[in-house]
């Protein structure tokens, strides 16, 4: 956790070839410049090494926020929802090549769309700009942004958390760094969550909603994304104070050498309160998943993660009733909510097994040989890929779960069989006894971004007639995949560039 998204990417294309703004003869240009940036910025972050992308994060959002201002302004000027901005579609020109009118047309890459092949990436989505679809086409594309907005915070997030969950290698995470890491994250993903929740009441309220080009930027999957960004927040105020996973963590690094001169500090916890905010998380990952489990074409591993984030949350508040069982003395309750745990997981307790007898201690001894195997072959491929940063946590915490709930469960049976015996309840009466969950954060509403009004008066100055070449190099002939090198190829060949060797500025002398 947080969910790995990919960002978007978008095409090449000049607001100016489709619209005219009588009233501001400038803010079409300026958002054209605006949206280049984002264009240029989203593919370079989308071709950098997974370890480079992290670092890039903050120019991403930057760009972002940069030009959704410009956006909106030209968006709610084209809707009549702006009281100074209009903004009209023009009538694209019937190309001489082809007998019928050329259909001018933004495209989006979608990132929680399935592909159509396997390890390919999903089609683009195309949005018409002529005719009836031009009022819902900027709406369409203020959502694409909003999105990649919401996606680059829950990346930022994921980021800042990384560091806490590496034991392949020593890294100097103490209290203060781990509350750092933790306060920062969760930051992002309530900026996150309110920036999902502005987009779907932003797309609510616009003709878009009746027919989106995907899924992906429908209301409902724009809910489903806000609710998994209030869950994982919510996870994350358990975390800032459960010293499990981190203790679970140090026990598998082994490069780790603290244990040699401290033991591990397990302070008492707030067991039954932080088990309630766990429910709370189960609820929202519940919410989430009901909105985009009917929606087509929704990436099936994304429905996954929601269903195992689901299910963790509630793994993890049984692990929390077991803990406030054992404070109250109350052994062989604990080991019933543990084993309510590993069932809300779908895996079997360590140990579990048929009746007694010879052979069914064998098949036993077998079965948690195999499941040992298997755990640590996992534990190995999730280690390698948080050193990486690529993918990790795509389990929703399932597999840090369930070694946290193994350690607990070593212990208190071995506690249960020597010292105290106490019955074991089953867990289907335990789970039904859980109350209700309890919220603790709660979602801003996002701040619409605008034009300061300085700066929106000053767009009714018309444009400067030598930046039409800006125009020309965003035109919607360019593919995003190849221009740059179109571009380059071009440069190369020019007689006034640079050759091999040349000083900057001198490039008369060596031709």
């Amino acid at each position: 956790m947080p969910y790995p998204f990919v960002l978007p990417t978008t095409s090449a294309f000049a607001l100016t070839t489709a619209f005219t703004c009588p009233t501001h003869p400038s803010l079409l240009r300026t958002a054209s410049t605006y949206r280049g940036v984002v264009r240029d910025t989203l593919k370079r972050h989308k071709r950098m090494p997974p370890e480079s992308q992290s670092a890039n994060l903050a120019l991403v959002v930057s760009s972002l926020q940069d030009y959704l201002p410009y956006l909106l302004a030209a968006a709610d000027g084209l809707a009549g929802r702006h009281k100074e901005v209009r903004v009209t579609p023009t009538v694209p020109k019937s190309s001489k090549d082809d007998k019928k009118e050329s259909t001018v047309h933004l495209e989006w890459r979608p990132v929680l769309v399935d592909a159509r092949l396997p390890g390919k990436e999903s089609p683009r989505v195309r949005i018409p700009l002529t005719g009836s679809h031009s009022t819902a086409a900027l709406d369409t594309e203020a959502a694409f942004a909003l999105s990649a907005l919401g996606h680059a915070y829950t990346l930022q997030a994921r980021a800042a958390l990384q560091p806490l969950y590496v034991v392949t290698s020593v890294v100097p995470v103490g209290g203060q760094q781990r509350l750092a890491a933790i306060t920062a994250a969760t930051k992002h993903l309530l900026a996150a969550a309110s920036v999902f929740l502005f987009a779907a009441t932003f797309v609510e309220a616009s003709p878009a909603s009746a027919t989106p080009p995907t899924p992906e930027v429908a209301p409902p999957a724009l809910r489903s994304l806000a609710a998994l960004a209030l869950a994982e927040a919510t996870l994350l105020a358990v975390l800032k104070d459960d010293p499990y996973p981190a203790v679970v963590a140090q026990d598998r690094n082994e490069n780790d050498r603290e244990w040699m001169y401290k033991a591990p500090d397990l302070p008492k916890v707030r067991a039954h309160l932080f088990a309630r905010l766990c429910l709370a998380a189960a609820e929202h990952a519940a919410r989430a998943t009901g909105g985009v489990s009917s929606s087509v074409g929704i990436s099936r591993g994304f429905v996954k993660y929601l269903q195992d984030l689901r299910h963790t949350s509630r793994a993890k508040a049984c692990r929390f009733f077991a803990i406030d069982a054992d404070l109250g003395g109350q052994t062989g309750t604990a080991l019933g909510w543990i084993q309510a745990a590993f069932q809300e997981l779908g895996e079997g307790a360590p140990g579990s097994g048929g009746p007694g007898g010879s052979s069914s201690t064998e098949k036993k001894n077998l079965l948690d040989r195999f499941r040992k195997d298997r755990a640590e072959k996992r534990e190995k491929k999730e280690d390698r890929r948080i050193e990486r940063g690529t993918n990790w946590g795509a389990d929703a915490g399932r597999y840090e779960e369930t070694r946290v709930l193994a350690m607990l469960d070593a212990k208190w049976t071995k506690q249960n069989d020597t010292m105290n015996t106490q019955l074991i309840p089953q867990a289907a009466p335990l789970l039904s006894q859980m109350p209700s969950g309890r919220e603790i954060h709660t979602v801003r509403p996002m701040d619409a971004p605008q034009l300061d009004a300085s700066v929106l008066e000053a767009m009714r100055v018309p444009p400067d007639p030598l930046d039409a070449l800006a125009d020309e190099v965003n035109d919607v002939g360019l593919s995003s995949s190849d221009d740059e090198d179109r571009i380059s190829n071009q440069r190369s060949h020019t007689p006034g560039s640079s050759g091999i060797g040349a000083y900057p500025g001198t490039p008369s002398s060596y031709y």
